[in-house]
């Protein structure tokens, strides 16, 4: 994912939930409705959610120190991280504990026209947001579907700001429709229970979002397409006879850590296995531009399913 494409993304989303949050205070405000309360935290969440996502950007691209030799890519993972539980917490948890509020103390809504135009104007706010979130997606989702990509992106800030946006919408529709059945019945009860629809769905997608980023804390290895993809490009010369063994790590969404041992002859000179080693080096950088530390360490391939096997290591002649 482009650097470019998730900031503005996320300036967008930033946009309209500050203009969003401030209309829908003062319409709670006014209106005394629990489903605009539970809306405007929702949406001054989101804002704060979306600073952090910028925030973490900016910290990940510090330079490399002795203490964090592979820099800092990570950073944007953490502060995803947090995001889902702001999410969860300010978001969900207090959206659930207005309802519940609401449902043993209800009281009726006062201006009741103002709570519905503040929500249709938020739905038109964040339909443009969601659609700047899905027009930069699509630059980077390929053929994968929306499940595939928010599960297997390894930049966060776009499966973050699609569901954010989509988890707003449907807030909105649910409070739209609390607020309408509460001026149409009288009962002040469907305001409650919009609000507690709110506070389930946010908290539904703070804990997807937390165990996708917290997948990719823990650690994950390329996909299946930049694997093979490398070890086409270890294999596309004359270099080594095999893969022993390789292993793949994100050090962060734009940096991808590749360690391998390769099966060389035994009687290779020095020089020779140091000029194979830039060779293949070369040839993955080019098939997967992330994969920018690569460790090869030659050996020599021993058939597990020998009796007895050599012993021998390999020879770098020239240093004996």
């Amino acid at each position: 994912m482009s650097a470019s494409g998730g900031n503005k993304a996320i300036v967008a989303a930033l946009l309209a939930n500050l203009g969003i949050a401030i209309t829908k205070f003062v319409a709670w405000a006014f209106s005394g409705s629990s489903s605009m309360l539970a809306e405007a935290v929702h949406s001054l969440a989101d804002s704060g959610n979306q600073l952090l996502l910028l925030l973490g950007g900016r910290k990940a691209k510090k330079d490399a120190t002795a203490v964090h030799p592979f820099g800092y890519g990570r950073e944007r993972y953490v502060y995803a991280f947090v995001v889902s539980i702001v999410l969860f917490s300010i978001g969900g948890v207090f959206s659930l504990y207005e309802g519940f509020n609401k449902l043993q103390h209800p009281h009726p809504l006062e201006v009741p026209w103002l709570p519905i135009v503040v929500l249709l104007v938020a739905m038109v706010l964040e339909g443009f947001s969601l659609r700047t979130a899905v027009k930069e997606s699509n630059h980077v989702r390929g053929t994968q579907s929306w499940v595939q990509f928010v599960r297997h992106a390894k930049a966060p800030e776009l499966p973050v700001v699609l569901l954010e946006d989509l988890a707003a919408l449907a807030g909105l529709v649910f409070a739209f429709l609390g607020v309408s059945l509460t001026i149409l019945t009288g009962d002040p009860i469907w305001d409650a229970v919009g609000t507690l629809a709110i506070g389930a769905l946010l908290v539904m997608v703070a804990i997807i979002l937390g165990v996708e980023t917290k997948s990719l804390l823990v650690g994950e290895g390329a996909g299946t397409t930049d694997v093979a993809d490398i070890e086409q490009a270890i294999l596309a010369g004359p270099e080594t006879r095999r893969i022993i063994h390789m292993k793949t790590l994100y050090l962060g969404p734009d940096e991808l850590l590749v360690a391998a041992k390769l099966a060389f002859d035994s009687g290779s000179r020095f020089s020779e296995v140091a000029i194979a080693i830039n060779t293949i080096e070369t040839r993955i950088r080019k098939a997967v531009p992330i994969a920018r530390a690569i460790y090869l360490e030659p050996d020599v391939y021993v058939d597990p399913n020998l009796v007895n096997p050599p012993t021998d290591a390999i020879v770098i002649k020239g240093l004996e």
